[in-house]
């Protein structure tokens, strides 16, 4: 298990592997989300994701690939492009600037 303290996220970015634009609406939601708190949201192919990244959302399918490429960043794998129990609790944790465990 790995903690993640919100308020030391500056860069999260949302990895996917289909292109099917379900990841990039996810993105773009996440985007608004945290426009207040200063988060930079990308969005990035699974197997090019950002060395700079602070945190990695992705589909449950693809963490374990996520994982293998970007070392010691955590990742936060989810079932529902919108409205999953794991993004929303990453949003408030950055959002309040808490820690939570993923």
């Amino acid at each position: 298990m790995t903690t993640i303290d919100g308020g030391s996220v500056h860069k999260l970015v949302v990895a996917c592997d289909a292109g099917m634009g379900s990841s990039v609406m996810l993105a773009g939601t996440l985007k608004k989300q945290l426009k207040k708190s200063g988060v930079e949201v990308v969005h990035s192919p699974v197997a090019e994701i950002p060395q700079d990244a602070d945190v990695v959302v992705t589909h449950a399918g693809l963490a374990e690939r996520a994982r293998g490429g970007v070392g010691e960043v955590p990742v936060v794998p989810f079932n529902l492009f919108l409205g999953d129990p794991a993004v929303t609790q990453l949003v408030k944790a950055i959002q309040d600037g808490a820690s939570i465990d993923v």
